[in-house]
C-alpha cells in the first residue's frame, strides 16, 4: 500500500511514518525542504531513534520524496495512486497543500478510480481533517465535490508524540519520544477496511482530541511560557524548578476538571494519564527548546486554543480557572525574534492598550475574562 504524506519534517518522518512503515505501507513524503527530499531519494530510507534508555533504532525503508514546489504534477499522480493521504505540516500550512491534493482528486475522478481514499490531518488541532477538507473543496467544482462525497473520506484525527526540536549530521536522522497516540475518527473515514495497527479508532473523536489538547499541549505549553519568565532556555531546565512543575499541575488539574465533567471520563484513569504527562515533560533523553514548544503564541492564545477554551468552558460551569488565567498572562511575555508570532504581539503591546491586545488575540467578548488576563499580565509586568 502506498501513503502520500505531506511534510518530510521531524514528526513526519519520526511519527507517522513509522507507524505507517510499521504497517507495510511505502511511503512518498511530500515537502518543499529539497535536502530532506534529496536524502529520501537516495537513501529510500532513515533511522528512528527512541529518546530512553537504551536509545533503540528503528530503521524506515520504502520512502521517497517529492519537491511540490518543483513538481506539483508528480504530486497529484502520486495521490491518482495512493491507497491513504496523512499530513504533518502544522495547521497554518494545510490550506496551501489543499489546491495539490484537489488535483489528485481530479485526477483520480479522470481515471474513474472508485476505490475509497482517506485523507487524515495528524495536527495539533481541533477538526484538522475537515478543516483540510473544506480548503480542498474550494479547489473543486460541484460535480468534483459530489464525486468527492462519495470516495474521498476526511477523518478527523487526534496525534500524540513528543518531538523534540533538533540537529544532526545525518538531516534524516530523528530522535522521538517512545510514547505515542494516535486516534482516528472511524466514523468519517471512506476506507474503513485499512486499519492500522498501533492506531485506535474511535465512534467520537472530539473526547480525545480534547482530552491530548487540553493536556498535553496546554500542560507542555504551561511548562514553557512558566519556565521563559523564570529565564530558562530549555523545557529540561524549566521542569527541575519545583514552582514551573507546580504551575503545570494547578493548570492540568484544572482542565481535567473540565474534561472529566464534559466527557465523563475516569477521574482515576484521568489522573494517571496526567501524571504519564508530566513524566513525559521530565524526560532527560528528550531536550526540547522553549522557544519551540512556545512559538506562535497568538495562534495558541486563540478562542478555541489550549488555554481560551478550557478557560471559558470552566466559567460557564462555575468551576476554577485561576492558574490558566495566570499561564495566559504569561503568553504576552514570549519575546523571541525568530517567531513571527512573537515579534507581531510584541508590536501590538507597543502600539495598543494590554485590553485591546487581549481581545484580538483570544477573540473573547467577555470583559470579566478579559479583565481577568489583563490583571495577570499586569501581575507578572509587576514581578519583571
Amino acid at each position: 500500500m502506498l501513503d502520500v504524506h505531506f511534510g518530510a519534517g521531524n514528526i513526519g518522518r519520526g511519527f507517522i511514518g513509522e507507524t505507517l512503515a510499521d504497517n507495510g505501507f511505502k511511503i512518498t513524503f511530500v515537502d518543499v525542504n529539497e535536502t530532506l527530499i534529496d536524502e529520501l531519494n537516495k537513501r529510500n530510507g532513515y533511522t528512528i531513534e527512541l529518546a530512553a534508555e537504551g536509545q533503540k533504532h528503528i530503521e524506515v525503508h520504502d520512502v521517497k520524496g517529492i519537491n511540490n514546489g518543483k513538481d506539483p504534477k508528480a504530486v497529484a499522480e502520486e495521490i491518482a495512486k495512493a491507497d491513504m493521504v496523512t499530513t504533518a505540516i502544522g495547521p497554518k500550512i494545510l490550506k496551501f497543500i489543499a489546491p495539490l491534493i484537489a488535483d489528485g482528486i481530479k485526477l483520480r475522478q479522470a481515471n474513474n478510480d472508485t476505490q475509497t481514499l482517506d485523507v487524515i490531518a495528524c495536527e495539533n488541532m481541533i477538526g484538522g481533517s475537515q478543516s483540510l477538507k473544506k480548503s480542498v473543496y474550494e479547489a473543486l467544482n460541484d460535480d468534483e465535490q459530489a464525486w468527492a462525497d462519495q470516495y474521498i473520506g476526511f477523518p478527523n484525527a487526534a496525534v500524540d508524540r513528543i518531538v523534540p526540536l533538533q540537529k544532526h549530521d545525518d538531516p534524516l536522522f530523528v530522535s522521538v519520544e517512545p510514547f505515542k497516540e494516535w486516534v482516528i475518527d472511524k466514523s468519517q473515514m471512506k476506507n474503513p477496511e485499512i486499519q492500522l495497527k498501533g492506531v485506535d479508532y474511535a465512534d467520537d473523536l472530539e473526547p480525545y482530541i480534547e482530552r491530548k489538547l487540553f493536556s498535553v499541549n496546554t500542560g507542555h505549553a504551561t511548562v514553557a511560557y512558566t519556565g521563559n519568565m523564570k529565564g530558562y532556555k530549555t523545557i529540561g531546565e524549566a521542569v527541575k524548578d519545583d514552582s514551573v512543575v507546580e504551575q503545570a499541575k494547578h493548570v492540568l488539574g484544572e482542565t481535567g476538571d473540565l474534561l472529566i465533567q464534559k466527557w465523563g471520563f475516569d477521574p482515576e484513569v484521568h489522573h494517571a494519564y496526567q501524571k504519564k504527562i508530566l513524566s513525559r515533560f521530565e524526560n532527560p533523553y528528550i531536550s526540547d527548546d522553549i522557544e519551540r514548544v512556545g512559538r506562535t503564541p497568538i495562534r495558541k492564545l486563540g478562542f478555541d486554543e489550549r488555554f481560551v477554551r478550557p478557560i471559558r468552558e470552566l466559567k460557564e460551569r462555575g468551576r476554577d480557572y485561576s492558574a490558566l488565567v495566570d499561564t495566559a498572562g504569561m503568553m504576552f511575555f514570549f519575546n523571541y525574534p525568530n517567531d513571527s508570532e512573537s515579534v507581531k504581539l510584541q508590536q501590538m503591546l507597543k502600539d495598543e492598550p494590554i485590553d485591546q491586545v487581549i481581545r484580538e488575540t483570544t477573540g473573547l467578548k467577555d470583559e470579566d475574562l478579559v479583565n481577568e488576563i489583563k490583571a495577570a499580565y499586569e501581575k507578572h509586568l509587576a514581578e519583571k
